[in-house]
């Protein structure tokens, strides 16, 4: 399999993909892959924070007086949840067009950590 389908297949299952190119041997050594990898587990890392604490507070708003704002807020929620698909999916494509698309902070970190 060629560095770009493996770049692409990081994204995949987000974190899980991202362990998985990281420890199988033709990969672990590939900047390239490593590098998608990283930033597909920072991300899954930041969607799974922002989830927990969205729900803390979606939660919160049942019990309060504002409850008539819950439905705004699952709007909200689903209009979040398709930007974070849309942004999974633009980055599979940049890596099957063998291109280091950084996200801001997370691409940092992922370029330092690939080496």
């Amino acid at each position: 399999m060629t560095s770009n389908v493996a770049g692409l297949l990081c994204y995949i299952l987000l974190f899980i993909t991202g362990i998985v190119f990281l420890v199988i041997e033709p990969y672990k050594n590939d900047k390239f892959v490593r590098f998608h990898a990283f930033q597909s587990i920072f991300l899954s890392i930041v969607w799974i924070a922002f989830r927990m604490v969205w729900g803390y507070v979606v939660m919160g708003m049942i019990w309060s007086p504002f409850s008539g704002l819950w439905a705004l807020l699952g709007l909200i929620s689903m209009l979040i949840s398709l930007g974070f698909l849309a942004c999974v999916l633009f980055l599979m494509y940049k890596a099957y067009n063998n291109e280091r698309f950084k996200l801001p902070i997370i691409g940092d970190l992922a370029a330092k950590q690939a080496g």
